[in-house]
């Protein structure tokens, strides 16, 4: 039997180590379902030490891991996930590698297909748990990282393209904003992606071919987000346009 993942808060002595050495990084977490509707919003998190509950035990997460930060989601009333291990977790951090996310907001992995996640549009190549980071680099989580869960639809090159979305940081009210999207691969290349809707505050447009499109900022000052969609891509992470 394997328990969902309602992670409680009692950190092993090994855990707090590794969160004092790695530090406990505010990132921003969105998990994204398999129709690509939004389980849980962008949101800020504390990628903080944890624990987890699988097969009856107590399994030490390390802060600044993917899990870590899908925990604090959970915790902060995001959706919750269930585990499998394949290796040996229990008190220490550095056993939870093997730690695989089977199901997440009553989602379930079926075939090839199910839970994905990617750092900064770059998908893990280790367990969402392993100390030695996403990339199995030594470089775990940072400040501002983006990290995205989603239902990868898998096929013979990998997941569907995650879009991201940029534009200027600020723009005048009521001022034309120029945006550009991208979908990115399982390795974070970009292609532009043709016929994605862009949205800013009520405005909203097509990209063209060229990946670009141009949208109208409020003509109230403020901030505003920014996102992009597309039927059968991943939507992106917002970001924030500041109105002037």
């Amino acid at each position: 039997m394997t328990a969902v993942g309602s992670p409680a808060h009692a950190h092993s002595s090994v855990a707090q180590t590794l969160a004092t050495a790695a530090g406990a990084p505010v990132v921003q977490s969105m998990v994204l379902g398999s129709t690509g509707a939004i389980l849980s919003q962008a949101r800020t998190v504390t990628a903080s030490a944890t624990t987890v509950r699988v097969g009856g035990r107590s399994c030490a997460v390390a802060a600044a891991t993917p899990l870590a930060a899908l925990a604090a989601t959970t915790g902060a009333g995001g959706p919750g996930f269930a585990l499998r291990d394949y290796g040996r977790c229990g008190g220490s951090p550095v056993d939870s590698g093997q730690l695989f996310v089977y199901s997440l907001g009553g989602e379930t992995n079926r075939g090839q297909n199910g839970w994905e996640y990617k750092v900064d549009g770059v998908s893990g190549s280790t367990g969402a748990a392993d100390t030695s980071g996403p990339s199995g680099n030594g470089r775990l989580l940072g400040s501002g990282a983006q990290v995205l869960w989603f239902w990868c639809a898998a096929y013979g090159g990998g997941c569907q393209r995650t879009l991201a979305v940029s534009g200027a940081a600020s723009v005048r009210r009521g001022g034309s904003l120029s945006v550009t999207v991208t979908g990115r691969d399982n390795e974070g290349r970009g292609a532009p992606v043709a016929g994605a809707i862009v949205t800013l505050g009520s405005d909203f447009a097509s990209t063209a071919t060229s990946g670009r499109a141009t949208l109208y900022a409020p003509t109230t000052p403020g901030r505003y987000q920014l996102s992009a969609t597309r039927r059968g891509l991943v939507p992106s992470f917002p970001e924030t346009i500041v109105v002037r």
